[in-house]
This record gives structure tokens, C-alpha cells and sequence, in this order.
């Protein structure tokens, strides 16, 4: 992997993504009714601070949902997969333990509103679908807070270059997804070793800490884009990984 040149008018404007540490999924405790990306887990996170990462799912009617899991069950008392349901059906669902409901990136945005970072991901079903990015691009077009979106799918990085050109965007990676996915050799390759950089060209990477030190890592530091890494849940971790990474990805302590 080789990075020809530096994404200059973009690496200007990302200083904040670095400058505190990022709550995972909003600052979320189950044990006090605190959902993962939920409104009260992001509102915790701005009383401390804290910038946010959340996760984006397409809906059957095209929405940009604020969830995590491809499937329902794990959070809510339905089953079945987020892209089976419109947004309004999905709004009506009680999370798990919670009287929260999940929200659309509209409302998040309205909710945050500029307060503190938000570092957006875009969960693929490695169709080449790029719907998602799609109606991402277009909602946040006229946001004016510090803002990044990120995937683990290339196919969507390199389409948000074209969708949403003047938004930071990064790639999500670590050293198990390429098998958990499933994908061909060929693609499992690309993945590992990042190969598709020249047509992604992503301003950031955010990895898996417990594949830290990495050696793509390493080159977005030696051309000066950050690298920020997930997930880390204790003290020690916290400190191991600033000698690898610029910032940390965080839940179940305060950094």
C-alpha cells in the first residue's frame, strides 16, 4: 500500500477528529437504561464532551436509520433484518430495556447539532449497493458541525468521494473482518492489505485495537492522516494504544 499524495483541503479541517476521545455508539450503559445509539446515550457523551460514533442502516424505504445490528433481535422485541422495515415501522419499536426508540440520521443531527464531533459509519451488505451513502450524502449536506462518515465496505468509501466529496471520509478495519465476512480470496486480499486506496482515498483509518500494530496503520501515519482505534474498554488499553493510534474509540469506562 502507498499513498501517492495527501488529501490536503481535507486534512486541514481534521484536527477535531482527533482532539477527544470518542464515545462508542453514544456513551451507553445498559445497567442505568442507557441504549447504545440512542438520543440518551449521545446526550451523555455531549455532557462530558466526548465526540460520537454511531452506525447508519438502510431502511426498506431508503431512510438512514441509527443502528448498529443488521437483525432486530438483539435490541428490540422484533426479529428479522432493519432493511425488511420502513423507518416509521422501525420508530415505533421500544428498545430493549429502554423507553427509547431508534432515531433517523436527521434527528440525530438536529439532536447533536454541531456540540461535538460525530464519526458516522455506514454498515454495508456487500451488495455494491450504495443507496445508503446515497441518502447519507444527501442529509448531511447541510450540516455544519465537525462530521465524518466511515465503512468497512470500500465500494462505500470510494462512493462517498463522489457523493459527498467535501466530507471527511475513513475506513473501518481490523484484523477478523475480512473472515467473518465471508468474501472471496480476492477480496479478503484487498481488505487486508488495503489495496483499494487509490480508488477509496480516505482521509482516516479506524481500527480494531486489538490488531494494533498494523502495518497500513502505520502508513496513514507516515502521510500524515490520523488513525483512530476501536474498541477500547479499560485504562491500560487506553494508554497501550497511543503509541499506534491518534485517538481512542471507547465504552465502559471514562477515558
Amino acid at each position: 500500500m502507498t499513498f501517492a499524495m495527501r488529501w490536503a483541503p481535507v486534512l486541514r479541517r481534521l484536527s477535531w477528529l482527533i482532539e477527544r476521545p470518542i464515545a462508542h455508539r453514544g456513551l451507553h450503559d445498559r445497567a442505568r437504561g442507557i441504549v447504545e445509539n440512542t438520543a440518551g446515550a449521545f446526550a451523555a457523551a455531549m455532557h462530558r464532551g466526548y465526540a460520537i460514533e454511531c452506525d447508519l442502516q438502510l431502511t426498506a424505504d431508503g431512510q438512514a436509520m441509527v443502528f448498529h445490528d443488521v437483525r432486530l433481535d438483539r435490541l428490540t422485541l422484533a426479529s428479522g433484518r432493519v432493511i425488511e422495515r420502513t423507518a416509521a415501522a422501525l420508530q415505533e419499536m421500544s428498545l430493549r430495556g429502554s423507553a427509547e426508540r431508534m432515531q433517523t440520521l436527521a434527528e440525530l443531527l438536529a439532536q447533536v447539532n454541531g456540540r461535538v464531533p460525530l464519526v458516522i459509519e455506514l454498515k454495508s451488505h456487500w451488495d455494491g449497493s450504495l443507496e445508503l451513502a446515497r441518502r447519507t450524502a444527501e442529509i448531511v449536506s447541510g450540516y455544519d458541525g465537525p462530521l465524518a462518515l466511515m465503512s468497512f465496505d470500500p465500494d462505500i468509501v470510494a462512493g462517498l468521494g463522489e457523493l459527498a466529496p467535501r466530507v471527511p471520509r475513513g475506513l473501518v478495519a481490523d484484523r477478523r473482518s475480512e473472515m467473518e465476512l465471508r468474501l472471496d480470496l480476492a477480496r479478503r486480499l484487498e481488505l487486508r492489505h488495503v489495496a483499494h486506496v487509490g480508488r477509496t482515498r480516505p482521509h482516516f483509518l479506524s481500527y480494531g485495537v486489538d490488531g494494533l500494530p498494523y502495518g497500513p496503520s502505520r502508513a496513514f501515519r507516515r502521510a500524515g492522516l490520523p488513525v483512530i482505534c476501536w474498541t477500547v474498554r479499560d485504562a491500560e488499553t487506553a494508554s497501550w494504544s497511543r503509541r499506534w493510534a491518534d485517538q481512542i474509540t471507547f465504552e465502559g469506562f471514562l477515558p
